[in-house]
């Protein structure tokens, strides 16, 4: 256990870049919106996404992945919202941590493109909620089989949500998280965090105030390349029109507090605006980790 423990350490390490679409290596202090040429992506509005990602403003590095894919599904002459979208939180000092983040990233999406939107835009149908989950499980595994190839001694988190219709499926390992936000500004945390703190916060040790200050809040119990058979959490939602979905790595959720998170939401209506202003709080305050923010309305 504690050779776990040290092991998921977040260290410093080399600069990530990944080749896939929609992804873009900052430069120290950097904060941008990673969509390629345009801002935001709009799906007849069904769907709209963005995103932004920043080194921080203490680390040599970025070990962060994003990846977000919006389009949608003709069922029967209707338009159907579909989307991908990933983050990914790498560990393991030199270059392992970005080598890893970037290897989970790319397997889950090769493989959620191929077994899940290739067949519904093929047969014109939805897959059910029971075997989604299971692919989208399955894709998590199968990310960390390829970190232990491409990645040896390198760990990452995944958050990653499928949209699907009026549902999202999360699956998650690790401390990036998934949120909810109403249209009525209530934000709602989907994932829980599988770090010793967050364990000993829920077995009554430590308070949550205290685990904010914790010396050992970066210490995971589960993630990407530790164990060859990983526990994954895979859970559906409903995703109503006007919700949003935010992705973060912990490099804003452990920095930015949530009031302010909420305010940010609820009093920028442009999607880009809102993730440059997530990043840029998060620098403000320190920047102390790399930042990942993706953000997806329902419109």
């Amino acid at each position: 256990m504690k050779k776990l423990f040290r092991r998921f350490r977040k260290k410093k390490s080399w600069g990530n870049e990944v080749m896939l679409p929609e992804m873009e290596r900052t430069r120290a202090g950097d904060t941008r919106q990673i969509t390629g040429e345009d801002p935001v992506d709009l799906v007849k509005g069904l769907l709209a996404c963005a995103s932004a990602q920043s080194i921080g403003l203490q680390r040599e590095k970025n070990e962060d992945s994003l990846f977000k894919i919006c389009t949608s599904i003709n069922l029967d002459g209707q338009l159907i919202p579909f989307g991908i979208f990933v983050v990914a939180d790498g560990m393991g000092g030199h270059q392992n941590g970005e080598l890893a983040s970037a290897a989970a990233v790319e397997k889950f999406i090769e493989i959620t493109v191929k077994e899940v939107y290739g067949p519904e835009l093929r047969e014109e149908k939805l897959k059910p909620v029971d075997e989604l989950e299971e692919i989208v499980g399955s894709a998590v595994r199968k990310a960390n089989q390829h970190v232990y190839d491409q990645a040896p001694g390198g760990g990452t988190t995944l958050t990653a949500a499928v949209i699907h219709g009026h549902l999202v499926t999360i699956a998650h390992i690790g401390d990036s998280r998934a949120y909810l936000f109403t249209p009525e500004g209530k934000l709602t945390l989907l994932t829980s965090d599988h770090s010793l703190v967050n364990k000993l916060v829920e077995i009554g040790q430590i308070t949550e105030k205290q685990a904010e200050k914790h010396p050992q809040k970066n210490i995971l119990l589960r993630a990407l390349g530790n164990d060859i058979n990983p526990e994954v959490d895979v859970c559906t939602r409903e995703f109503p029109e006007k919700y949003s979905l935010l992705l973060c790595s912990d490099g804003l959720w452990g920095v930015v507090p949530e009031e302010m998170i909420v305010e940010i939401l609820d009093n920028t209506p442009f999607l880009p605006d809102v993730c440059k202003k997530l990043v840029d709080a998060a620098n403000n305050l320190g920047g102390p980790d790399n930042i990942s923010v993706i953000l997806v309305k329902h419109s």
